[in-house]
């Protein structure tokens, strides 16, 4: 670190205690507090939680807190403190079929199977500045927009669903859009049905078995090239906590042209589900709990030789509110099947080794990050070296003009 300059430790402990105080700001402001990040920077939380592989609100919000707002250092911060949690028994596979739903559209199907629900977005917002959150004025007049068959719902809810955990009952399935495509032999089988963990039994302890030969990024290292259909879920786990932006960048780009995925949204779905698990000394699951999750589906045709002319499927998954990663996600995650499917790699998208190296937030940033620690001892390296490689050159120089002079002289 920077022990040899000037002031040593006590100049690292002087820049701390000057952060603390920048990130306190002035002390006539109230102090944030949890909940209000927790509640009124939920998107943010969310995509700290997403990005750093934990779902627990209240310690994204306090990673946030004291990042001073940097959502990739509270995504460090966060992920830091995961790798000291034990892991006792992994769990059930969450059922998003029996999602509480409180968002669920479709870009394809205009006439759901349980109907289209609108929820919370800002897709039909005006992007204008609101001046009247300056004064911070809540507005507590609800919006009440009608809705008719076919159209989408403005509340999500049912209020009876938002019982304590342990006494709401189980959601009702709520059936897939693109269903019937799947019937009909006309999309591929979705993941939740042929992937590695497909049930195929009812017994819930051996569904929690077959799961747990499912590779964990966390635990397994990422082995290349990563490009056969049983390397779906590593590339899938790789993609849940990558970087928003990038997983952005790579999604758009395979839209303009450098990649074969132009999707449509089969499904998008926001909600809560359960969490679930078997301990060791019960033979029944038992619930823990509830997760927000955002779930996408995308369907797209496909240029490949590998099966009978149909859609194929990308799938997203994200914690909390995230649609945007979630999307993403899924379009990148088709991209990346180019080679299963049979089809030209054609942009970077579509490269394994180049978006699954590349899209973690913390080895990016701490890659890039690092070149502000002292490298003293390799610019002088380096230094030295061109002062060496000038001096042959002008050595070369001179040696060449000299004998040119003495041709000349001899003419």
């Amino acid at each position: 670190m920077y022990v040899a300059v000037k002031g040593g430790e006590q100049a690292i402990a002087a820049a701390h205690a000057l952060l603390h105080e920048e990130r306190r700001g002035p002390k006539d402001i109230p102090d944030l507090s949890l909940d209000q990040i927790g509640h009124q920077l939920k998107f943010a939380v969310d995509r700290v939680m997403a990005e750093a592989s934990l779902y627990n609100p209240r310690l994204a919000a306090l990673a946030i807190k004291q990042a001073a707002g940097d959502l990739q250092e509270a995504v460090f911060l966060l992920r830091a403190y995961r790798t000291t949690l034990p892991r006792f028994v992994p769990s059930l596979p969450v059922d998003t079929d029996r999602m509480r739903i409180s968002r669920r559209i479709s870009a394809t199907w205009k006439d759901l199977p349980g109907g289209q629900i609108l929820g919370s977005t800002f897709d039909y917002t005006h992007r204008l500045l609101d001046r009247s959150l300056i004064d911070g004025a809540d507005d507590d007049t609800a919006s009440e927009t009608k809705t008719g068959h076919g159209e989408a719902e403005a509340l999500a809810v049912d209020p009876n669903w938002k019982a304590d955990g342990h006494l709401a009952p189980v959601p009702p399935i709520m059936p897939r859009a693109a269903l019937a495509l799947e019937q009909d032999g006309l999309l591929e089988r979705s993941w939740s049905v042929a992937g590695p963990c497909a049930r195929k039994t009812d017994d819930p302890c051996d569904v929690q078995k077959a799961c747990q030969d499912i590779p964990d990024i966390t635990r397994d290292p990422l082995e290349l090239p990563c490009n056969r259909p049983e390397d779906r879920p590593l590339r899938l786990q790789m993609l849940a906590r990558s970087d928003e932006g990038f997983l952005l960048a790579m999604a758009y780009s395979t839209q303009r042209g450098f990649g074969a995925v132009h999707p449509f949204t089969s499904e998008l779905r926001r909600g809560f589900v359960e969490l679930s698990l078997i301990p060791e000394e019960l033979d029944f699951p038992v619930t823990l709990g509830e997760l927000e999750l955002t779930e996408c589906i995308t369907i797209s045709r496909y240029t490949g030789t590998a099966c009978e002319p149909c859609f194929t499927q990308g799938y997203g998954l994200a914690f909390g509110n995230n649609e945007r990663k979630a999307i993403s996600m899924s379009i990148v995650d088709r991209a990346l099947r180019a080679h299963e499917m049979e089809e030209e790699e054609t942009g970077p998208g579509q490269n394994p080794e180049f978006v699954l190296m590349h899209g973690d937030s913390v080895d990016a940033s701490g890659f890039v990050q690092h070149i502000k620690l002292p490298h003293y001892v390799d610019f002088q390296a380096e230094l030295s070296l061109i002062r060496e490689l000038r001096s042959k050159n002008r050595n070369t120089h001179e040696e060449t003009g000299a004998g040119d002079s003495t041709v000349e002289d001899a003419q």
